[in-house]
């Protein structure tokens, strides 16, 4: 079936592929997901048909983990023309300096794609602990990118940067505390090398959403005022002044609303400006991440959302700082950005797909005979199943609800039997599927049909774990988009939830993105068993791979790398199998080796008892063994 712009139009306000796909992803006439390596680029690759190469051919396994490396580098440079654009329009006397912090996505193909851009775009990194500092001393960076080292420091931390700055990079130190301030000073003064110092700022201004507690008096992180003024002295009375070089500032991931930035800018650039006029020769302003990304589409300023674009943040950014400086004339610092959501979020897509449905009380309902012989709550429900339409059936469903009541009531006085209970309730259930049917016809919705929508909604099984592989949605409610990849030339005509195969009642994801709420239930294709029907998880590049856990030994998808050639054409150029079994007791620390003896041993002891013979105890070691090499994964 061919996709016709009627039918376009009503699947782009269901899943608003539009609104939150910044171009990348679209809907083809197929009715499959394509993917774009740019907004606006003519070339894409078919999502379902990518999938189905990837697994018939090249014998991946669902869950399937796709990345597409040209969106890293698309989103870099449009972070980047963002701001070349406001410095040229404001008249901006510094640069721009994006710096990827490692901590967003460390993976190496992630760090290494950003370095790619390197000399054109000056872009750095950021690490926050000794073994993101380790990976990233031995990247090759442009001479001129910036290697900052934020987070709590050791000695052993500071050592390493050391290593990075007798290697010619541009190391930056940020001092948290005024005892690490203590040891880059020793340091310096014994080994004569001395890196680059930042002092990271504890603003009294905040961010908005979840982490708006970045930010303010009782943030993590930065030094007060009159710590800053400590480090400025202890510097100076070490000759050390010179080296100063950074004022840096954070006040929290996913700021959803631009006043905060405007409101944080001002104070920043006022700490900065007075700093300079202390005597020090800071050059650059750190403005930490922050800038956020539209999960829902709804520019707007709730949680999962942002009511700004880039282009605009980036011209507060420029706006603010240049008209603070200019007031206290003091040099316009270069700025540096750590927008590592923005510049990851959409270069993956997780792939899983329904295995089966959760049966519910309203499912399967048979068919059901009531004569006159019935207990009379029966024969009124009955009557209800018969008659209800598009007319009485907001009437209808609440004359069910007191018909339910009645009959528990009557249940539990002992007046009807527990074949008559079942009977009720199977009738009961018809009635509320039918009113919700009525309802969507009708485009009627109030807070009692949403509740029925819920309970009524299928609940389907899907291959993954949602703490490995959305770990957000659980942990702090993070909306993201979830669509069908194929059938979207069709409308979905059913409401569910999904469920992952952890055995945790936790594992479920029940809220949805829409442009104007938070849905409780997904609109989706009637599904049956045996089928396939594939559902991608959307924009979770950013946090989900590093900060997902190994719940019941769940381990890492299968995993494939596409690059979209000039000629249109989609190229695989990396391949990943996933976890298996033996993967994940390795990380639980089991030795496999006596494992296998140990089950050995077992089914040895069955043999002396006579209940084994020795072949039938062979095979099944040889099948014990050889289920470590399997998917952790449904199959």
């Amino acid at each position: 079936m061919q996709m016709n712009d009627e039918t376009l139009d009503a699947i782009q306000a269901v899943y608003g592929v539009e609104n939150w796909s910044a171009g990348y992803f679209d809907i083809n006439s197929k009715g499959h997901i394509t993917v774009r390596p740019a907004n606006g680029d003519p070339r894409y690759v078919d999502l379902k048909e990518l999938v189905d190469h990837l697994i018939s051919t090249r014998k991946l396994h669902l869950p399937l983990l796709i990345r597409f490396p040209q969106l890293l580098s698309s989103q870099l440079r449009t972070l980047s023309n963002a701001y070349q654009h406001a410095i040229a329009e404001y008249g901006y006397q510094g640069q721009h300096y994006p710096v990827f912090p490692m901590k967003v996505n460390p993976r190496r193909e992630v760090v290494e794609e950003f370095l790619r851009d390197s000399q054109r775009c000056m872009v750095g990194l950021e690490c926050g602990s000794k073994a993101e500092l380790y990976a990233a001393l031995a990247q090759d960076q442009s001479p001129q990118s910036l290697l900052l080292c934020n987070g709590f420091k050791d000695e052993t931390f500071i050592r390493a940067a050391l290593l990075g700055v007798r290697a010619g990079k541009r190391v930056t130190i940020v001092v948290e505390k005024l005892n690490e301030l203590s040891m880059v000073v020793k340091l310096a003064q014994q080994t004569g090398i001395c890196p680059w110092i930042g002092l990271r700022a504890k603003l009294y201004s905040r961010g908005s959403g979840k982490w708006a507690s970045s930010g303010g008096d009782s943030a993590k992180f930065g030094l007060t005022t009159s710590e800053l003024i400590d480090c400025v002295r202890m510097l100076k009375d070490a000759r050390l002044d010179s080296n100063l070089k950074l004022l840096h500032f954070h006040i929290g991931s996913q700021i959803t609303d631009i006043k905060r930035v405007k409101n944080a800018m001002k104070e920043a650039a006022r700490v900065y400006a007075k700093l300079r006029q202390m005597g020090t020769n800071i050059e650059f302003m750190d403005i930490g991440g922050g800038l956020g990304v539209d999960y829902d589409g709804s520019q707007t300023r709730f949680d999962s959302s942002v009511n700004y674009t880039v282009q605009e943040f980036a011209n507060d950014v420029v706006y603010v700082v240049k008209s603070v400086c200019d007031d206290e004339n003091v040099p316009h610092p270069n700025i540096v950005t750590e927008s590592g959501r923005f510049m990851t979020a959409f270069h993956t897509v997780f792939i899983t797909s329904i295995r089966d449905e959760i049966e519910t009380f309203a499912d399967d309902k048979p068919e059901i005979s009531v004569d006159a012989d019935d207990p009379q709550v029966i024969i009124e429900l009955k009557d209800l199943v018969d008659h209800i339409n598009g007319r009485n059936y907001v009437e209808y469903y609440h004359d069910a609800l007191e018909h339910k009541d009645e009959l528990h009531t009557q249940f539990n006085l002992g007046l009807i039997s527990l074949e008559d209970r079942a009977k009720g309730e199977v009738l009961y259930w018809e009635v509320c599927a039918r009113a919700l049917n009525e309802s969507v016809e009708d485009d009627f919705s109030d807070e009692e049909f949403e509740q029925l929508k819920r309970i009524l909604a299928q609940k389907y099984l899907c291959n993954f774990s949602l703490f490995r592989s959305a770990p957000d949605s659980w942990a702090i409610r993070q909306l993201f988009p979830i669509v069908p990849i194929h059938r979207l030339n069709e409308p979905p005509k059913d409401f569910a939830t999904l469920v992952d195969v952890t055995c945790d009642s936790d594992g479920k994801i029940d809220r949805f993105v829409d442009l104007k709420d938070v849905k409780q239930t997904l609109e989706l294709h009637p599904w049956s068993d045996g089928q396939t029907y594939y559902l991608g998880i959307f924009l979770t590049g950013a946090y989900q791979e590093v900060m997902g856990s190994y719940h019941n030994l769940f381990g890492q998808p299968d995993e494939a790398h596409i690059v979209i050639d000039h000629d249109g054409r989609y190229h695989i150029t990396k391949l990943i199998i996933g976890s298996r079994i033996s993967d994940m007791l390795e990380f639980a620390r089991y030795d496999k080796g006596q494992l296998s003896d140990a089950y050995r041993r077992q089914v040895n002891q069955r043999v002396d008892a006579g209940m084994l013979t020795r072949e039938a105890a062979d095979q099944l070691v040889h099948e014990y063994e050889a289920l470590a090499n399997r998917t952790t994964y449904l199959e």
